[in-house]
């Protein structure tokens, strides 16, 4: 023991200050993984603790528990009954958009089966401890019986061919030796087929989890050995709940509208919302009051300002063209991009729509808006605002193709505005019929209306005795008993009539054989001098002369004519849609 010290002194001189390779190797990882420094942990050259790196709110407020999982309530409830009665599946999927929880359920599912409880007796459980050796080792990413693998780098059979030989082989020192494989749609057809037979019957200490955003591309072979879950999207009201508890947790001041801004834009992903608020965060800090504000939030993200938007709205409702070009190229310098523009018009348009259907107070975030949106409701159709909402969802797609989508903006919305000054269809149409009922585009009856009712019997029976004609089989007979006989009397078997110009030759002897042979009896058929009443030509002749000559006096054809004077009516004919091209109208 004498000899120690001139063995130490036989050493280089080293600072005792100065930590060891180990010591710094231990330092890098605690820092990495971020856990707490403990008493042992080592110092810094300085002798001060090594500052943890900073944690995205993404990942700092990845759900730990069940109960921290938001939207997701029917998949949490399937898998605590199943737990609870012992029926787990071996294999889950979870299907879903982005930064819904797809891999956080993952992991929660994997602590729920492993969790031994803080006295290390428990089983498995949907309220896993989360201080257990398994909920922690799970949590860090470093439990040796939790595989995770991500399938769009691990796409081949050689890395399926690993999970095969892995799963003959009981875990190590968890209940189940679990593959949480992410992105499971990556993997090529042939791994699929390679995995299909351990997916169908693995061992009973092995559970398969898989995620992805495209389930569509999964083999139905693949589906039908799994029990699914569709997670859903987070609703615009449940992020911001969610992002208020954040804001609360780290001490931040946000408005509620802004909150509302950054839900609306993750479009119900809360990976995607938590990372735009954090965002926020740090541009509201640039403020120097460090509150969250809707105008700091609109800047960030480009969005049209919500009085902006109905300012431009009401501009076009009103017609007012110069009034909503100074406000497009107002929106436009402040950075606001054309599509955006047109698609806070047609979210305006669609929120009266709903406001019409008396849905108005939870949408509206301020009480200045429920007050617009409660005005445009009264006071717009329903036919109307279906009709800008078509007439802005073409302009969208025009400014969204367009070089310019500045100028093709500015002609969209102003196609709207005129748009808006004409006349509904629906209400011309109830205008056109209440000039009908007032009587006027309908003329006055003729004075000899009631003195037309003998001849219109006289007719109806004549047309039926035609009609018996044309059965028998005579149709060349029935055809000249339409077009050129002339009824001067008929009553019983007795027929009197005369014959249209233009006729030769004298078919009484003719008429009379057609008409035994179509009724069995004999008639009386006499050619008599006179006028006699119409053929049923004429009549019909007479008749479409009559419907042509109303329809030239009809509202809409007059100002047809009137627009173009040299407008023709063609009938709709086969041989007139060919000669015409298929047009109506022709000039």
């Amino acid at each position: 023991m004498d000899d120690s010290p001139d063995i130490i002194g036989d050493e280089p001189d080293v600072d005792p200050d100065t930590p060891s390779a180990a010591e710094l190797e231990e330092a890098g990882q605690e820092s990495m993984f971020s856990s707490p420094p403990t008493s042992a942990a080592p110092a810094t050259a300085a002798g001060v603790a090594p500052a943890q790196p900073y944690r995205v709110l993404a990942r700092k407020y990845r759900p730990q528990t069940f109960s921290q999982l938001i939207g997701q309530d029917a998949m949490v409830q399937t898998l605590g009954n199943a737990i609870k009665r012992d029926r787990l599946a071996h294999a889950f999927l979870m299907t879903g958009v982005r930064g819904v929880g797809k891999t956080s359920t993952a992991r929660l599912i994997a602590k729920a089966l492993n969790c031994v409880g803080a006295d290390g007796q428990g089983g498995p459980t949907i309220d896993p401890c989360g201080q257990c050796e398994p909920c922690l080792a799970i949590a860090e990413g470093r439990h040796i019986d939790v595989i995770e693998m991500d399938a769009a780098s691990h796409t081949g059979v050689d890395d399926v061919r690993e999970i095969i030989e892995a799963v003959r082989y009981a875990a190590v020192s968890a209940r189940y030796k679990i593959y949480i494989i992410d992105e499971v749609h990556m993997l090529s057809r042939n791994a699929f087929n390679a995995l299909l037979k351990t997916l169908e019957e693995p061992p009973p200490h092995v559970k398969f989890l898989f995620a992805t955003t495209e389930v569509d591309k999964l083999p139905v072979t693949v589906l039908s050995r799994c029990q699914r879950f569709d997670l859903r999207r987070l609703s615009p009201e449940l992020l911001a709940q969610n992002f208020a508890m954040i804001c609360r947790a780290e001490g931040v001041e946000a408005e509620p509208e802004a909150l509302a801004m950054i839900a609306a834009a993750a479009e119900g992903s809360a990976r995607d919302g938590q990372s735009i608020l954090d965002q926020a965060i740090a541009h509201a800090d640039l403020g120097g009051e460090g509150t969250v504000t809707a105008a700091q939030v609109q800047d960030m993200l480009g969005l049209a300002d919500k009085s902006a938007q109905r300012g431009l709205f009401a501009a076009m409702l009103a017609g007012d063209g110069a009034a909503l070009i100074d406000m497009v190229d107002r929106q436009f310098a402040l950075g606001v991009e054309p599509l955006a523009l047109l698609r806070g018009a047609m979210e305006l348009a669609h929120r009266i729509a709903v406001a019409q259907l008396g849905r108005t107070a939870a949408d509206a975030v301020s009480a200045e808006e429920r007050a617009a949106l409660e005005g445009w409701a009264q006071r717009l159709t329903p036919a109307q605002v279906h009709r800008l909402w078509q007439l802005l969802l073409k302009g969208y797609d025009e400014v969204r193709g367009a070089p310019d989508p500045l100028m093709a903006a500015k002609m969209a919305l102003l196609r709207v505005l005129h748009a808006a000054e004409m006349p509904d269809p629906g209400m011309l149409a109830r205008k056109l019929d209440d000039l009908v009922a007032n009587g006027v585009v309908v003329g006055a009856a003729p004075a000899s209306a009631p003195a037309a009712a003998p001849a219109a019997r006289a007719e109806s029976v004549w047309s039926a005795l035609i009609e018996q004609v044309d059965q028998s089989g005579q149709l060349r007979l029935a055809q000249v008993m339409r077009d050129w006989v002339r009824v001067i009397e008929l009553k019983g078997e007795e027929l009197l009539y005369a014959l249209a110009p233009g006729y030769a030759g004298d078919p009484t002897p003719e008429l009379r054989d057609a008409l035994l042979r179509a009724t069995g009896q004999r008639w009386q058929v006499t050619r008599g001098e006179g006028e006699g009443q119409p053929t049923l030509r004429e009549l019909a002749e007479a008749a479409k002369q009559a419907e042509r000559a109303a329809l030239m006096q009809h509202p809409l054809v007059e100002a047809a004519f009137a627009a173009f004077p040299d407008a023709q009516i063609i009938e709709e004919t086969p041989d007139a849609r060919i000669a015409q091209g298929g047009n109506k109208w022709s000039r």
